[in-house]
């Protein structure tokens, strides 16, 4: 019984919709160790405009950070030092709301 009230739980998590925080906390996450916008953009399934709105303002933010291109001349995106701290804030303040 408590297995199919965790899957229960995940499905209805999965089902609503994310928070803005909860956005930008799966962009910065994805992008700790570099990454390209489309696997950004994939990875946290968002379509192309939503995405490039929220790009722009963690560029802007000081969160994320151009760090150049790759091989196929993709330009790659990094999580910065502000943008951890940021991370680390926002599971913090998670784990003390779960409680």
């Amino acid at each position: 019984m408590l297995d199919f009230d965790l899957e229960l739980g995940e499905m209805e998590r999965d089902r609503r919709r994310r928070s803005r925080v909860e956005v930008i906390c799966d962009i910065l996450s994805e992008a700790l160790e570099s990454a390209n916008k489309t696997r950004l953009m994939y990875h946290c399934n968002l379509n192309f405009m939503r995405f490039n709105r929220y790009l722009q303002e963690l560029l802007d933010a000081g969160l994320l950070e151009c760090v150049g291109s790759n091989p196929e001349d993709l330009v790659l995106y990094k999580t910065s030092d502000k943008g951890r701290e940021l991370i680390r804030v926002l599971r913090k303040a998670n784990d003390l709301m779960s409680i």
